[in-house]
């Protein structure tokens, strides 16, 4: 990959959209931050979901500057009452991203690692595996502590 190529660094990842965001709400959201080059709003291509939108876009800035001050602005910000995930679409690390906006939408909302597709599929699979084995970590050890508590509450 060219050094001198940083399309994907003006490149911008948009999840948690909710259905009912269009591709006019989109761009009118985030062209206050800088000139919008292209625009790629995903949709369901098969199965019963077929032409609905699939909750995730990416939209390209004429500069890398644009798109940081995008994802400073609008990452977080509630859209339709869902916080908007933005990233930089070439970010590898996204583990950190999908836990901590996780967390702070609220145990009920895993809205986050329902990811679609690519890179960030991947992502969701292991975030929702970690996830997964630490909630068994911890029902284990809160489980054999009830055991332990009745033990000692049977010998006395």
């Amino acid at each position: 990959m060219d050094p001198n190529d940083d399309r994907g660094e003006s490149r911008l990842y948009i999840g948690n959209l909710d259905l009912r965001i269009t591709e006019a709400a989109l761009l009118k959201m985030f062209s206050p931050y800088g000139k919008i080059i292209s625009e790629d709003f995903l949709w369901h291509t098969r199965g019963p979901k077929r032409g609905e939108p699939r909750g995730f876009a990416f939209i390209q800035y004429s500069t890398k500057e644009e798109a940081e001050l995008a994802k400073e602005k609008m990452h977080g910000r509630l859209a339709c009452s869902r916080p908007l995930v933005v990233r930089l679409a070439g970010d590898k690390c996204m583990l950190e991203t999908v836990d901590s906006s996780t967390k702070a939408a609220g145990e009920g909302h895993k809205m986050h690692l329902t990811g679609g597709g690519g890179a960030m599929g991947q992502t969701s699979r292991s975030a929702k595996i970690a996830a997964i084995k630490n909630k068994l970590k911890s029902l284990e050890e809160e489980s054999s502590r009830t055991k332990k508590q009745k033990q000692s509450d049977n010998i006395s």
